[in-house]
């Protein structure tokens, strides 16, 4: 009671005191003495159009410019177009930042890089210390306008007669996952399981427990694959605002490439990413399984999806490097998970091609040819490559993925360096008495 008394005389004392309620409006006269000051505060957002993040946060800041007159935003594209890439990357560099990731926000001598709601706080917070509590530097390039008039904007788009506007950046992405899952598609270790499966299943005479069992592992390890796929794309995608995610990326498809390139010349001699040898008794035992007289076909299909996913997880090391270089370079666009599940779907269906063309010629011609480690070298070494190639890309300039005529170049350069290598492996050096490797 004594404490309630207290307060309320507190209350009393200060009312009744001349003068003391200027105290109460004090902060509301600085406000309007600050705002009265003409003092313009400049926010350049980098973002896109086909950013989730980027729209998201559109809300908060047309909010966040009409309840400060002398905030003055401007918004920049920089997926579809690159005209405001040299300012983008001028930008980031005066403030220390690598400019790969939108939205990018420069207000008052500051940036923050993506966005949610710990971020939002921080920018309202440091704008009104900009406009209302001291002057903060202003965050424009020096050595160029950022918002040139009259240059005509490019665009990544193209109208074509009978299709329309087609965005070049959506195709570029729609190739370039394609070209990956292609060259994912031959996996050695996934294309020796199926043939070795197929091989064993043809041996039962029955045209019919063929078509199930390779029907059902092929759904199944797909199935597999992609949730692997799409959990890694989750993650990095959450995480892709980190500054070092890409390098661990990087570092990633690094590892897997070098490996791999090792693998051609001494194969399964130190760390190799293959299918470890103390699993393949337990794998041919389920495979041989499979064709025992007596099963029903319900029970064929259930045997025949415990083993496939178990042999999806023992294989995952071995076919993992791809996937995560793409969910890398995926992310790194800012789409968001329905366009994912278009790009997803598409690298699953080129990837399953080749097995898809090997299942289909079995099952027709009742025979199939091992996969022969020989082989199975040379994939390795174009694979390897070619994640040494995306690395690069990924570190040094990931717009290339961005851009048909530059994922071609990556590829395609990639694989005249494997060509070469092999030339100079099994013909150019061994008649100059030199050989390297085991084989």
């Amino acid at each position: 009671m004594r404490c309630k008394e207290t307060g309320v005389r507190t209350r009393s004392r200060i009312h009744s005191i001349p003068g003391m309620r200027i105290l109460f409006f004090l902060p509301g006269l600085l406000l309007a003495f600050a705002v009265s000051a003409d003092q313009t505060l400049n926010m350049y957002v980098f973002a896109s159009a086909d950013c989730p993040h980027c729209e998201a946060q559109k809300p908060f800041l047309q909010q966040l410019e009409a309840d400060n007159d002398p905030l003055h935003i401007e918004i920049f594209e920089v997926l579809r177009t690159d005209r405001y890439h040299e300012q983008f990357r001028q930008m980031a560099a005066a403030h220390g930042v690598e400019p790969g990731s939108v939205p990018t926000i420069f207000v008052g001598g500051r940036v923050w890089v993506g966005d949610s709601p710990a971020i939002r706080t921080q920018i309202a917070a440091w704008v009104n210390h900009c406009l209302y509590v001291a002057s903060c530097p202003e965050s424009a390039s020096l050595d160029q306008d950022l918002a040139p008039k009259g240059e005509p904007e490019r665009t990544s788009t193209i109208d074509i007669p009978l299709f329309g506007t087609i965005d070049l950046h959506v195709q570029s992405l729609l190739f370039s996952t394609a070209l990956i899952a292609f060259v994912d598609g031959f996996n050695p270790c996934s294309l020796w399981v199926l043939t070795i499966l197929l091989a064993l299943v043809i041996h039962s005479g029955s045209r019919l427990r063929v078509l199930i069992i390779g029907v059902t592992f092929l759904s199944v390890t797909a199935a597999i694959y992609g949730l692997f796929i799409s959990g890694v794309f989750g993650i990095l995608s959450y995480m892709m605002y980190l500054g070092w995610i890409n390098w661990a990326v990087a570092g990633f498809a690094l590892l897997f490439g070098l490996v791999n390139i090792k693998d051609y010349f001494w194969y399964k001699r130190g760390l190799s990413f293959t299918i470890d040898d103390r699993h393949k008794p337990g794998m041919f035992r389920q495979m041989r399984g499979l064709i025992s007289e007596g099963r029903s076909i319900p029970a064929l299909v259930l045997a025949t999806i415990v083993m496939a996913a178990g042999i999806a997880l023992i294989e995952l090391p071995c076919t993992a490097g791809f996937p995560v270089i793409w969910s890398g370079l995926v992310a790194a666009q800012d789409i968001d998970w329905l366009f994912f599940g278009l790009l997803l779907g598409l690298y699953l269906l080129v990837y399953l091609g080749i097995e898809l063309v090997i299942f289909i010629a079995a099952l027709f011609t009742f025979r199939v040819d091992r996969f022969e480690e020989r082989q199975g070298r040379v994939l390795k070494l174009v694979g390897g490559l070619i994640m040494l190639a995306l690395a690069a890309v990924l570190l040094i300039r990931p717009e290339l993925m961005q851009d048909i005529g530059g994922t071609l170049a990556v590829f395609f350069g990639a694989l005249a360096v494997a060509v070469l290598l092999i030339v100079l492996h099994r013909r150019v050096l061994p008649a100059m008495g030199v050989r390297i490797g085991d084989e």
